[in-house]
């Protein structure tokens, strides 16, 4: 792993450097994902169908597009007693975290006989994508499904590929705990462009949300616009604040728990302890020997991992909020104390009994969080990502008269004789 001493100079410098690497988007994925888009909206399921064949090894023309609520029943009563168990322990969490976020509509009477107010309201359709295959993640379907059916989405659909025809089980499983009797199996790029543009088997939507690799993740980038999208999702990322009480084991483990997920995530470890530097490192050696995914950490760590030793735990701060990671573990004494100079970070996760883990499962915040330093004006994906804000505005002919001369002055000055006369009109002043 890169070691940087905020004593060095420019280190600040390798540390732009470093998140650089992470946030930029190769333009050998950006030229595939803009043909695989127009290819897509140009010929439907031609398209889409030719994509799956290739990059999945899938032909959902002959081998069946969709995963009906039989499959998803099925998969739910074979499940191991347990599993089941903990889907609904997380799906419990997760709701009753969520329900916190439900926003309503309001209204303000002024006294002039004026009301404003903010109409809330579900969006009508979204798609949610969730990784399928090896990388399913039955935790993703929780967490992107139980906040849009709290906002009250009408419809739904869920779209997660299937390599080599291979279904995830326990992905059906946590689908039919959150509800959802239907996945499309389809994926990458050119499922966001389904779901963006419509084809003959697939309806369009209003919003894409949920995770995906770094083809899906430009593809949302891509279209919003044409689609609403929930945030620019990158590969995963975990930052540690440890003191010189933190176990370098567990600090390790917490590393190693982002590293794993893909050879891009990154995970910086930034501490004032030397020892304790060293002793993630040595601890870190002793498990790779260990992991099964010891490939994948060795790269991540490799490419997109660092240790930044800072002078105290203020200056720690300072650097988590410069890199705005999508984790940030303060693994620290008083943890508390230090979460309010906290201002840019996706999730925290306080004290040294807190790994990042138990928010991906059980905690009850959304896991899908921004990537890619977008903490710094991003946040959770959440109920509110699954509604809309309509202004509302009703005035009186008091209010009229009182407010009326204003507006005609201010829309003068701006040089907008027609918006003068909008309200001059309702006031007995005629015009042409």
């Amino acid at each position: 792993m890169l070691v940087i001493r905020s004593g060095e100079a420019a280190w600040r410098t390798t540390l732009e450097h470093l998140l650089d690497r992470m946030r930029t988007v190769p333009a050998e994925v950006d030229n595939t994902v803009r043909k695989i888009i127009d290819q897509v909206r140009v010929n439907g399921d031609a398209a889409l169908f030719e994509y799956t064949r290739m990059f999945d090894g899938f032909d959902p023309a002959r081998e069946g597009l969709v995963i009906g609520p039989e499959a998803i029943q099925r998969a739910w009563s074979d499940a191991p007693a347990a599993l089941k168990e903990a889907l609904k322990l997380a799906a419990r969490r997760i709701e009753a975290y969520h329900e916190h976020q439900k926003e309503r509509s309001w209204f303000v009477a002024e006294g002039d006989g004026s009301i404003t107010g903010q109409k809330v309201t579900p969006i009508d359709s979204v798609g949610i994508y969730i990784p399928g295959g090896a990388n399913a993640f039955p935790s993703t379907m929780l967490m992107n499904v139980i906040p849009a059916r709290i906002a009250g989405v009408g419809r739904i659909e869920v779209v997660s590929p299937t390599p080599k025809g291979r279904v995830n089980e326990a992905l059906l499983a946590a689908a039919h705990a959150s509800g959802v009797d239907r996945i499309v199996r389809i994926g990458g790029a050119q499922a966001v462009a389904a779901l963006a543009y419509g084809t003959e088997r697939v309806t369009r939507v209003d919003k894409v949300v949920g995770p995906g690799n770094i083809y899906v993740a430009h593809a949302k980038r891509l279209l919003q616009g044409v689609i609403g999208i929930d945030s620019f999702a990158g590969p995963s990322e975990i930052l540690v604040i440890a003191d010189e009480h933190a176990d370098p084991s567990v600090v390790a483990n917490d590393l190693l728990s982002q590293a794993e997920h893909d050879a891009m995530a990154s995970a910086i470890l930034v501490t004032p302890s030397e020892p304790l530097l060293q002793g993630v490192l040595a601890a870190i050696e002793r498990a790779l020997e260990t992991l099964p995914r010891r490939e994948v950490i060795e790269k991540s760590l490799d490419h997109h991992g660092a240790c930044i030793v800072v002078r105290d735990l203020d200056e720690a701060v300072e650097v988590a909020n410069v890199v705005a990671p999508e984790h940030l573990e303060l693994m620290v004494q008083d943890a508390w104390s230090y979460l309010g100079g906290i201002r840019n970070a996706g999730a925290v996760f306080l004290g040294y009994h807190t790994p990042e883990a138990i928010g991906d499962y059980v905690a009850g915040p959304n896991h899908t969080l921004p990537t890619s330093s977008t903490a710094r004006f991003s946040s959770p994906l959440g109920v509110y990502d699954f509604t809309k804000r309509t202004s509302v505005v009703a005035v009186s002919r008091k209010a009229l008269e009182t407010l009326g001369p204003a507006a005609v002055l201010l829309a003068r000055s701006e040089e907008l004789e027609a918006h003068a006369r909008s309200v001059e009109c309702r006031l007995g002043k005629p015009h042409p």
